[in-house]
């Protein structure tokens, strides 16, 4: 889906309207949790999520630090639940064999980076995660997930947009409230410029990091070029603000709903009128893995990882949950 305007911006009739379907989807939430029992996984859970429907960056979040706990050596796992693939599994993904529509697209993007497995039961997956040799488990999304108790549970928000109109799905982006979203987080991450002051408004002594997400070497190397860019995630005027800081030239843009299922035809014609244009086409990394395959290789990719402001303050909110747990 495309995330409605008028979530972003300040109160408006019909995100009042829309108050009492917030309030019912909160309760039903909330109800949700408090119906089940989190188990204990064989190994600790570090959870990356957020408090809104899509866009805030949990899933470079995710493997950020699946990355650093590699360099230190210990056997980090993803699990996902694979939202958009048909595969219920647990099975552990396999890039080149599986597809989006098998697993879904943040799945792939993981698996390039360590093992990855997609679950519906998040309590299975973390069992197959173990069983395969995991010491750690970073669990992208699932912070509404009452499943597994976790051992480090991070909340990612999007500097620019922060939370919202501040109000409940569909009246607002927001998940859960906020202050019951982040009563069950032990930090904080704010990618980008904190826009919105979600700073301010953290609770008193709450572990906050700040990043933002940096174009990789590869992705620099577009600077000077002409391109047609085209994104379907969560909120695609990132993407192409992007791509303007590289110094590309954006002769025109594209933007689809978060998990748009490209059709050939469809992305033959972005290549077409890239190319029409004396233009590059070039899109995202969780969008690249939705393309048709044989029509991938036309396509430049952008792809971006986390710079932390303080490297530091990530071992020590990792290290204390990791203790505790």
């Amino acid at each position: 889906m495309r995330a409605p305007a008028f979530w972003t911006a300040g109160p408006s009739a019909l995100s009042t309207l829309l108050m009492p379907l917030g309030a019912v989807y909160g309760v039903a939430g909330k109800l949700r949790r408090m119906a089940v029992s989190p188990q204990q996984p064989p190994v600790p859970v570090i959870c990356v999520g957020n408090l809104v429907a899509g866009g805030a960056g949990k899933t470079p979040v995710a493997q950020a630090i699946a990355r650093h706990m590699i360099a230190q050596g210990v056997n980090a796992h993803f699990l996902s639940r694979g939202y958009g693939g048909r595969l219920k599994g647990p099975v552990r993904v396999v890039p080149g064999i599986h597809t989006a529509a098998d697993v879904g697209d943040e799945p792939l993007l993981l698996a390039a980076t360590a093992p990855c497995w997609v679950a519906a039961d998040r309590v299975a997956g973390a069992k197959a995660a173990a069983a395969d040799g995991a010491q750690i488990i970073v669990m992208d999304d699932g912070h509404q997930n009452p499943g597994l108790v976790k051992a480090v549970s991070i909340v990612v928000v999007d500097g620019g947009t922060g939370f919202g109109n501040g109000r409940i799905i569909p009246a607002g982006p927001l998940r859960e409230s906020v202050g019951e979203g982040l009563a069950r987080a032990d930090a904080v991450v704010i990618l980008g410029d904190d826009k919105t002051g979600v700073a301010q408004s953290l609770p008193q002594g709450m572990a906050l990091l700040n990043g933002h997400l940096k174009p990789t070497e590869e992705a620099r190397a577009l600077d000077g070029e002409s391109v047609l860019a085209f994104a379907g995630i969560g909120r695609p005027e990132k993407f192409f603000d992007t791509v303007r800081a590289l110094g590309c030239n954006l002769v025109e843009q594209r933007g689809f709903p978060d998990h748009h299922p490209y059709g050939y035809k469809e992305v033959r014609e972005l290549i077409d009128a890239a190319w029409a244009l004396g233009a590059l086409p070039v899109t995202t990394a969780k969008d690249a893995v939705r393309l048709p395959p044989d029509l991938r290789a036309p396509v430049m990719v952008v792809e971006v990882e986390v710079v932390w402001q303080e490297p530091g303050l990530l071992d020590k909110v990792l290290l204390a949950g990791l203790r505790h747990g």
